[in-house]
């Protein structure tokens, strides 16, 4: 008992059954058919399996699972008909992506392996996620947060970066938006092999030479090289990879990838990219965002589109002063944070980490910057 399970038939006699049969070893629920299934998939996300019926009215079983597959991803997924055709059985795997198939009538002892076998599965899908949400995360983490002190600069902007493509990935409806997260925190991992003096011109907006400009994009190759070789962050390292390729196959790496066949986390990392570079310039916010819209064929239109709509967010913040001592993890930093000696110690748009805060204490004890700092706030 502990994980739950939804089994859905449109037979009232079958779930009775059913629920008799299995109740003793299962933290079971019932649905008569795929809508009212699919509203408490809605309600209660957790389920571990979900067992359906193939022949039900309005929507059969192949329709819901592959519903359900995007409703809830991690739940693991069984088809159970007395329709034992082959090609029932394709559509359903296909479709739905289906753990285990079972004949009508399913004996209680199979059907019941069969759960615990679903149960052993959706473990291990969860484990994995913990795994990649956790404890790689802590590590990513960890290696921003050095990176960006030694660097502000450049590795401030990465959290600008996360914030814009959270924005983004909100507004378009993605799944797994943390792995879009970490394409932004590390997408200039691989500046560090690039000239300093020619990657704080590139992110200011600056003219630079065709030739300066294919020196540039070397960083998203490097970056890439690097997080490939770390277990789980091969999608990741392929976005990054493709952050300087164009939407219309322009752009770098020179090859005949373009449009839809550039990896997603690219193409959101690009706008962004190029917005960043056109404010740093100078340019205000609608002057920088009127720039990417005459230079649209770069772009995929949807992410173009939805990175529009999230200004619409950004104007609910207001900038307040907040006493260094009362920053809190998660607050975005809304100027640059620089000493007494210009020295720049915090960008624009980083959020404040326990490391960042520990940074600026120590630089406020020794008066080389004030007692507050702006950040971003929602409106009152």
């Amino acid at each position: 008992m502990g994980e739950k399970i939804l089994f859905v038939d449109d037979e009232p006699n079958v779930l009775q059954s059913i629920r008799r049969t299995l109740r003793s070893k299962f933290d079971l629920d019932t649905a008569e058919g795929g809508e009212e299934a699919l509203g408490m998939l809605n309600a209660n996300s957790t389920y571990a399996v979900i067992v359906s019926d193939m022949r039900m009215p309005g929507m059969n079983g192949v329709e819901l699972l592959s519903q359900a597959k995007q409703q809830s991803p991690d739940t693991v997924r069984m088809m159970l008909t007395g329709n034992a055709d082959q090609q029932t059985a394709v559509d359903a795997v296909n479709h739905g992506d289906i753990f285990r198939f079972l004949n009508k009538p399913c004996e209680s002892e199979e059907l019941s392996g069969a759960i615990t076998s679903g149960l052993r599965q959706h473990q291990l899908i969860t484990a994995e996620k913990d795994l990649l949400e956790n404890t790689l995360q802590g590590s990513i983490k960890a290696l921003t947060d050095v990176l960006a002190l030694t660097n502000p600069e450049v590795f401030g902007r990465t959290t600008r970066f996360k914030h814009r493509i959270r924005q983004i990935a909100e507004e378009m409806g993605l799944p797994d938006i943390w792995q879009l997260e970490d394409v932004a925190m590390l997408s200039l991992i691989g500046s560090m092999a690039v000239h300093e003096d020619l990657v704080k011109r590139k992110l200011h907006g600056e003219s630079v030479s065709f030739d300066e400009l294919a020196e540039f994009a070397l960083h998203a190759k490097v970056g890439a090289d690097l997080l490939k070789a770390i277990p789980r962050m091969e999608d990741i390292a392929q976005a990054i990879r493709y952050q300087e390729k164009n939407y219309d196959g322009s752009g770098y790496p020179r090859d005949d990838i373009k449009s839809a066949d550039i990896p997603l986390g690219a193409r959101l990392i690009k706008v962004i990219l190029d917005f960043d570079a056109f404010e740093s310039s100078g340019d205000s916010e609608q002057a920088a965002l009127g720039k990417l819209k005459a230079q649209a064929h770069f772009y995929d239109p949807t992410v173009l589109g939805a990175f529009n709509n999230t200004f619409e967010q950004d104007s609910a913040l207001v900038v307040k002063p907040v006493p260094i001592s009362q920053l809190a993890d998660g607050m975005l930093l809304a100027d640059d944070v620089v000493t007494s000696s210009e020295v720049l110690l915090v960008a624009k748009g980083q959020e404040t980490t326990q490391s960042v805060r520990r940074h600026l204490q120590n630089y406020q004890v020794n008066d080389q910057i004030g007692d507050t700092v702006n950040v971003w706030c929602q409106a009152e």
